[in-house]
């Protein structure tokens, strides 16, 4: 199963500057282990162990081929062979 990952550039350190990564896994969360495999330390800037519960970090984005995975499931979405994952750092702040 092969899944194509988009990096954003504060996170290509882990992947040796590559914009696009190639992982596999039928959930979130197994791609993000096996990205972690091949890229180590990058989980770390993904998830974060809230009280016991393994979560995405509150200003991490990650979208299922166009879709928030906050609504479809958190890490327990269902990934396929093909699909398109990108990662995005949320932005804030501006002018006051």
């Amino acid at each position: 199963m092969a899944i194509d990952v988009r990096i954003p550039t504060i996170l290509r350190t882990y992947t040796d500057g590559a914009k696009s990564v190639e992982g596999s896994g039928g959930t979130l969360s197994a791609l993000i282990d096996d990205l972690d495999g091949n890229h180590p330390g990058i989980k770390d800037r993904l998830v974060e162990d809230k009280s016991g519960s393994i979560d995405l970090r509150r200003f991490v984005n990650v979208y299922i081929n166009d879709e928030d995975v906050r609504f479809m499931g958190g890490l327990e979405a269902e990934l396929a062979d093909g699909d398109q994952v990108v990662v995005l750092p949320a932005v804030a702040g501006g002018a006051g």
